[in-house]
């Protein structure tokens, strides 16, 4: 993580943190939250951002673990990062629920 910034949340659109007070919200605690955010709602130059600020193995350490990702942002960030969708716990946990039966 980048020691001279001292919090990436105010380079961030508020827009993305709606249901959190974003003046408390500090980046090295909730870096599961900011991350999920950026990549799902934020734009190109904000996913950059992250990056530089948290570094790209943390980033991607955060991003295959975390227990959702939408179709769209998982099948990007897989792309993104040249990583199989197998690598994602998300991905996993879906294909291991059986479907229900639409009759």
């Amino acid at each position: 993580m980048s020691e001279g910034k001292l919090n990436i949340v105010n380079e961030l659109s508020p827009q993305h943190f709606w249901d959190t007070d974003i003046k408390k919200l500090d980046a090295n605690h909730s870096r599961r939250l900011v991350i999920e955010r950026i990549f799902s709602q934020g734009t190109v130059e904000e996913i950059r951002r992250v990056i530089d600020y948290y570094g790209e193995p943390l980033v991607v350490d955060v991003l295959t673990s975390l227990n959702y990702l939408d179709p769209k942002t998982l099948n990007f960030v897989a792309l993104f990062f040249s990583l199989p969708l197998n690598a994602f716990k998300c991905y996993k946990r879906k294909r291991s629920k059986p479907a229900h039966w639409n009759s």
